[in-house]
């Protein structure tokens, strides 16, 4: 079973490292989820607020299913929230939506890193389904330049990951910026709610260690097969 040589081992720490973050992000969203805002506000109000300050009045927030499903669609620009955010006022609740705000925010100022990130949508889907299936059949029949075409491709997904960290971050920061400055949490709240911003950008730099793992791993069977 070719999949499990050697190399695979390129990808335990990345591996390791992104179970640590989902299990991060998800205990620590449990733990504040238990702690309410002083403000009394639930995710959907303060997103609907911050919006509303920045003049985005034509954004509407909607609830969605799942836990932690919470997005912003810049093709609809809808702001979508999970029933625990939406409905909830806790802290971990409210950072949240702050941080979809933000992202909402992002794209109506034309934020570079967003509109490059939303370009390289496609190409990154079609790159990270396509990239591992070309360079392994490029791998078994010993054909380069089909494993050269997969480590293009799946340059491409990392290039995406790559680009979401400012993207990512930048939101988590705006969301602080605005919670505070619209008295939605007082100071003590502001480390509680930074914690579970903190802990969801755990699991973007786990995708990126993730990506960059993988493509050292088919770089390093390309040149064991050359």
């Amino acid at each position: 079973m070719f999949f499990f040589d050697p190399s695979i081992i390129l990808l335990i720490p990345a591996l390791i490292f992104a179970m640590y973050a989902q299990h991060k992000v998800k205990s620590t969203f449990q733990k504040y989820l238990k702690e309410y805002a002083s403000s009394g506000l639930t995710g959907a109000q303060v997103a609907r607020r911050i919006l509303d300050v920045q003049g985005l009045h034509d954004i509407p927030v909607e609830m969605t299913e799942g836990q932690l499903t919470d997005h912003y669609d810049p093709r609809k620009r809808v702001l979508r929230l999970s029933q625990s955010v939406y409905r909830n006022s806790s802290l971990a609740s409210i950072g949240v939506a702050a941080h979809e705000a933000g992202h909402a925010i992002q794209h109506a100022r034309g934020y570079f890193p967003l509109e490059l990130r939303n370009n390289l949508v496609p190409i990154a889907g079609f790159g990270s389904s396509m990239a591992i299936p070309l360079f392994f059949i490029g791998f078994l029949f010993a054909f380069d330049s089909l494993m050269l075409i997969g480590i293009w491709f799946f340059l491409a997904a990392l290039l995406f990951q790559l680009v979401t960290l400012p993207v990512e971050f930048n939101a988590s920061s705006r969301a602080m910026q605005l919670l505070e400055a619209n008295g939605f949490v007082t100071r003590s709240e502001i480390p509680k709610a930074k914690a579970v911003l903190n802990a969801a950008s755990l699991t973007y730099v786990a995708s990126v260690a993730m990506a960059a793992s993988q493509l050292l791993r088919l770089l390093v069977l390309r040149g064991a097969r050359s």
